[in-house]
């Protein structure tokens, strides 16, 4: 499998993911930053590995790894706010906090997947395996964008602005 280069967080605002977006906007925006909205196996392998059962390992989590239901406060939170919940890789927020769009090019019927779980989500939902069928149209404050690249981010030449 080829490298891809994983924003580090979910895409946020002021620490805080964008959400609000349907995957077509999503994929929009993606597109402006020069990535893509990841396939649903491409996400499932970074935030798991192929071996862990969460993206942090195995531990169920609690208060210290996800923004999930009962463990947060019902609503997003800064991005960076559960390190123990960070994959070996150093990815933050891929368990709870928000859904993140993927797309399953695979299927014909215009469903997405979403992935792993939200701020309202039960613990099983943030598992790297676990994917949830949406109808692509949906828009949420419960999903947001982890976008991917198939290269490597150029670094801003001297005067570029960001």
């Amino acid at each position: 499998m080829a490298t891809l280069w994983w924003a580090a967080t979910p895409l946020a605002v002021t620490g805080i993911p964008v959400t609000g977006l349907p995957l077509p906007h999503a994929a929009q925006l993606a597109h402006r930053l020069g990535a893509r909205v990841p396939t649903s196996a491409e996400w499932e392998w970074m935030a798991g590995g192929g071996v862990r059962r969460f993206p942090w390992g195995d531990q169920v989590p609690d208060h210290r790894h996800a923004n999930l239901r009962g463990l947060g406060p019902g609503h997003p939170t800064p991005v960076r706010a559960h390190a123990t919940g960070r994959t070996p890789d150093g990815l933050w927020d891929v368990g709870g906090n928000v859904w993140e769009w993927t797309t399953a090019p695979w299927r014909r019927d215009r469903v997405a997947l979403l992935r792993g779980g939200s701020y309202h989500s039960l613990a099983q939902y943030a598992e790297c395996a676990h994917a949830n069928d949406v109808p692509s149209g949906i828009a949420s404050p419960g999903i947001g964008l982890r976008p991917v690249r198939d290269t490597a981010p150029t670094p801003p030449t001297r005067g570029d602005t960001l």
